[in-house]
């Protein structure tokens, strides 16, 4: 009886240890889940998005690591060239907006499909503008995030569409 009765205690001891540490994983997951979403927002409300507001610089300081990867179809940009491709296109596009439509995650990945409008006043890929004609593109970007920073991002703009629309 006795040992019935403590295999009866350790089995419940084990069964409620196990059942709290899945709760608190399950718990865990969920609030990484919404941190990786909320670590990346501010990429498209505040730094792709021209605002008075913000200082590109120092945000993507805070937001991305320092071994920061933006891979595109055509070339690796790091962090400091981003900033500064980031700081000429809030001049060419003074009302450069980058909207969230849809936020998914997968682990540490967050995929973000966005619509970027604007009206370049300028060159622009080549094609002199002056502000009259606008653009509306859809983008994709898959950002992968680590201790609190995106480490790096994945991206596809359709510029050929934007330069179409601005012709």
């Amino acid at each position: 009886m006795k040992k019935s009765l403590m295999c009866l205690v350790g089995f419940i001891s084990i069964f409620v240890s196990c059942t709290t540490i899945e709760a608190t994983d399950k718990k865990q997951k969920e609030m990484n889940m919404q941190d990786f979403k909320e670590i990346v927002k501010p990429f498209y409300t505040k730094c792709l998005t021209v605002n008075n507001d913000t200082d590109i610089s120092k945000l993507m300081v805070n937001l991305l690591s320092d071994d920061f990867q933006s891979i595109g179809s055509a070339e690796i940009k790091n962090k400091e060239t981003l900033i500064g491709q980031l700081h000429f296109f809030w001049k060419l596009i003074p009302d450069l907006k980058w909207e969230i439509q849809e936020m998914l995650q997968d682990g540490n990945k967050v995929i973000v499909r966005s619509i970027a409008t604007g009206s370049p006043k300028g060159d622009f890929m080549g094609l002199p503008t002056d502000g009259s004609k606008s653009f509306k593109i859809m983008t994709i970007d898959i950002h992968t995030v680590e201790n609190g920073k995106i480490v790096k991002v994945h991206h596809l703009e359709d510029w050929a569409v934007a330069m179409r629309q601005l012709k």
